[in-house]
């Protein structure tokens, strides 16, 4: 069972590296310009995005499982 869970999490690991490389990959200028505006938000804005994220990620985990 410890196994299955560490390849699970590896499964979800490499597929936010495709999911994150989907834009670099397809529109480079667009993420470099998306980049360059994001550097200029404010920390606090970010860890409340981040928080966000991460509380819908866990809902949605929660609701699938």
């Amino acid at each position: 069972m410890n196994s299955e869970f560490w390849h699970q999490l590896l499964i979800g690991f490499c597929m936010v590296l495709i999911l994150e490389g989907i834009l670099p990959f397809l529109y480079p200028q667009r993420w470099r310009s998306l980049v360059q505006q994001l550097a200029q938000v404010s920390n606090q804005a970010l860890r409340i995005t981040g928080l966000m994220s991460m509380m819908i990620g866990v809902i949605v985990l929660y609701m699938i499982n």
